[in-house]
């Protein structure tokens, strides 16, 4: 046979091995420092981003996350008394998160890691402020979305009497707990929200179902967030049922710590546990290059 032939016959094989290679990459999940390093990425580009456009985005994002108390409120006046109806009407808990989350707008609980992993590659003092002013920022627009979301919910004639009475149940319940429990249940809130984004970035079509799963759980669980909160506790501020002093510490401040702890101090330590050695070896990899 010439030479010419057999490269002719050894095509075809070279192409199906090379069509198989790409769909084994395809089909491969993604390495613990790869997701790490899609989030660190995101998290950059969200710390250079003006601060009018986090104002907006937070903005609409504490706004929109008034659909998740909504949600809950309609499932529970509207399903049966029934010992499972509360496992399904924290479904509609989900429903603020899914808009929020896959519209890309600026929740605070979210940069409880995306963009604490530049800081701490980074370890440099600039990147630490950046960091802090875009927690402040968005935690503001955040809250503000939420009262505004909160007043519309007590106008009159929004919803209907049975509505108002859930939406009260719901809000008393999320905010009566008291600071230590608040804080307490707020850390496994924090551990959630991290865990949605560190799954997201190695998800390529199940971002619904994993907001819609890991947020029912917070619901389920019965574990306090931060944002989602604040709408109940604006709609009690609103219509008088709570002082502002009560709010900031029995609810505010000790969930604020708490989602904090969960989604900082203790799944992005151990996130960035497991990677920091792989993370120090390329970065001494690419200095030797």
């Amino acid at each position: 046979m010439a030479p010419s032939d057999k490269n002719q016959t050894d095509r075809p094989t070279d192409t199906r091995t090379q069509e198989e290679e790409a769909h084994v990459k395809d089909a491969s999940r993604l390495s613990a420092r790869l997701i790490y390093e899609v989030i660190r990425r995101d998290g950059e580009e969200e710390l250079e981003r003006p601060t009018a456009s986090l104002i907006w985005s937070g903005l609409a994002a504490g706004i929109l996350i008034s659909l998740s108390v909504i949600g809950e409120a309609t499932l529970r006046t509207y399903l049966p008394e029934t010992r499972s109806a509360f496992l399904v009407e924290n479904l509609g808990y989900s429903l603020g998160f899914l808009v929020v989350i896959l519209g890309r707008m600026q929740l605070f609980t979210e940069n409880t890691i995306t963009t604490v992993l530049p800081v701490m590659k980074r370890k440099s003092l600039s990147c630490f402020l950046s960091m802090l002013r875009l927690w402040a920022v968005v935690l503001v627009a955040n809250i503000v979305g939420a009262f505004i979301a909160a007043y519309f919910m007590t106008v009159s004639g929004v919803f209907s009497a049975e509505m108002q009475n859930s939406l009260m149940n719901l809000s008393q319940h999320a905010v009566g707990m008291g600071a230590a429990q608040s804080l307490l249940r707020g850390i496994p809130a924090g551990v959630l929200v991290a865990s949605i984004v560190w799954m997201m970035a190695s998800s390529h079509s199940d971002g619904f179902f994993i907001i819609l799963a890991f947020t029912w759980m917070i619901a389920a669980g019965d574990f306090t967030h931060i944002i989602a909160g604040s709408v109940e506790m604006a709609y009690l501020i609103w219509l008088g049922e709570l002082g502002a002093a009560p709010a900031l510490i029995d609810f505010f401040l000790p969930v604020l710590v708490g989602n904090v702890v969960g989604g900082t101090v203790i799944f992005t330590m151990l996130a960035w546990g497991q990677v920091k050695n792989e993370v120090a070896h390329g970065a001494e990899a690419n200095k030797d290059r």
